[in-house]
């Protein structure tokens, strides 16, 4: 196995990977369209990298997992889009390997200010879910609940805050609440993260696809919620 940035917007692979965000989860409309991925892929600046890795075997070289994730400069700090692992190979160390290798990009990104703190995502919270929902995470592949110890395996924890995708970024026009932040912090025996960390890093992220006020007025709220300068970290999951 091997693992390959992706940096062509037409490299054939960035079709591949977006059939496995397809096929590895059960709402991709929660999820950057994979038709999208060329244009991030063009659309670089210093304020934001959008950057993909995938990982391919080693014989036909064909992509057996990725990860779409961006540097984020305001925060010094990355946001994961997704993670993906093909179904037939998990449990092989794959995610890891893709883990272990958006930490030394987002560095190379940070340039002179890396080592960057940390990397945040946002993934479904198992208790919130309606029964249907979890079912159908299931038949995708990937209990919900299984997916969270992954991500804690990883080396993610739960920010400790009231998390909701804000409604502008939505079809309904309504705010996702489904969801948890969590972060996977550069100590690993970290037990809080600044709430400047959480809040310039979700107003950076939320900029590029809810434009600048959306972005600036849900970045309020969130530190609103977050209360302190100081949230904790809990565990990603229960088990």
């Amino acid at each position: 196995m091997r693992i390959r940035q992706i940096t062509n917007p037409s490299d054939p692979a960035i079709a591949a990977f977006g059939a496995l965000q397809e096929r590895t989860y059960a709402d991709p409309d929660l999820l950057i369209p994979p038709e999208v991925f060329p244009e991030l892929l063009s659309r670089q600046s210093g304020e934001r990298r959008n950057l993909m890795l995938v990982a391919e075997d080693d014989d036909a070289g064909q992509v057996i997992g990725g990860t779409l994730f961006h540097y984020l400069g305001a925060a010094n700090s990355g946001f994961s889009s997704f993670l993906a692992v093909a179904p037939e190979v998990r449990e092989q160390g794959v995610a890891t390997r893709l883990h272990a290798a958006r930490f030394a990009l987002l560095d190379l990104a940070a340039g002179e200010r890396a080592p960057v703190p940390g990397l945040f995502i946002d993934v479904v919270a198992p208790e919130r879910l309606a029964p249907g929902e979890v079912e159908a995470e299931r038949a995708a592949g990937l209990d919900p609940a299984d997916r969270r110890r992954i991500f804690q395996r990883m080396g993610f924890r739960k920010v400790d805050v009231a998390y909701f995708q804000p409604a502008e970024g939505s079809e309904g026009g309504e705010a996702i609440t489904t969801m948890d932040l969590l972060f996977c912090p550069r100590d690993p025996g970290a037990t809080e993260v600044s709430t400047a960390l959480v809040v310039e890093t979700m107003r950076a992220y939320w900029k590029d696809w809810l434009g600048k006020s959306a972005a600036n007025r849900n970045a309020a709220e969130l530190a609103r919620r977050c209360g302190g300068e100081r949230v904790a970290l809990r565990p990603a999951s229960d088990h």
